[in-house]
């Protein structure tokens, strides 16, 4: 599943403050860091652990100029 920064993507598991089951992805590297569109908490996973959790992708993040 190819996914980039600022994509919008939904993890199996939900967050447990229950606001929001969707999460954005805010960096990446050797590590991917997301952060809760509900509450704002942010997590950050090894890029194998990342992709074992990622569900789906709910909105790719808009390019901009070129």
């Amino acid at each position: 599943m190819e996914y980039n920064l600022n994509d919008i993507i939904e993890m199996k598991k939900e967050h447990p403050c229950h606001k929001s089951k969707y999460w954005k992805i805010t960096r990446m590297g050797a590590d991917i860091k997301v952060k809760c569109q509900g509450c704002g908490s942010t997590i950050m996973f090894s890029r194998s652990d990342f992709e074992k959790r990622l569900k789906r992708i709910i909105e790719k993040a808009v390019e901009s100029g070129e």
